[in-house]
């Protein structure tokens, strides 16, 4: 059992595994923010599910569909915690509001949830998280959400 998978290689679970956490949030047009997220995350009991690749071959129209697919069974895998964080930036991130939402609709599923005061959709992320799971914070900062995590799988 490896503690990091990045797309597209894939996580099975097998029992006695520690709990998944996937990096769900921006990618396009904002920082790296799961490579600090990766980094934390390792001094836990946990296997990290980072779909954002090192190096995403852009000119290969033939990708997509496989990070989708990539994306797709890791955030579905029973009993994977997900992390969602909204950086600032200019970059609204539909594919990650559409996935939150989805998340969000299923309350077997565990969630830490985040979005920097400075993304464009923040209040969006924060009502739309405070009717569908009343008691769910969302926290402000990357390093908050990190700690949520800790607690959930700890």
């Amino acid at each position: 059992m490896r503690p990091y998978y990045e797309a597209p290689d894939y996580y099975e679970p097998s029992p006695g595994d520690p709990p998944a956490v996937f990096l769900a949030g921006g990618i396009t047009g904002v920082e790296d923010w799961q490579r600090r997220a990766a980094a934390a995350l390792r001094r836990l009991p946990a296997i990290v599910l980072n779909p954002r690749r090192r190096d995403f071959p852009m000119n290969d129209p033939a990708q997509t569909p496989i990070q989708i697919a990539w994306e797709h069974h890791h955030l579905h895998l029973p009993g994977v915690l997900t992390l969602f964080w909204f950086p600032a930036g200019g970059s609204l991130q539909p594919i990650a509001l559409l996935e939150l939402g989805a998340a969000l609709d299923n309350p077997a599923r565990g969630l830490a949830v985040g979005a920097d005061p400075g993304y464009p959709r923040v209040e969006d992320v924060r009502w739309q998280t405070r009717l569908a799971r009343p008691g769910q914070i969302v926290h402000a900062t990357l390093d908050d959400t990190l700690d949520a995590v800790r607690s959930l799988t700890g």
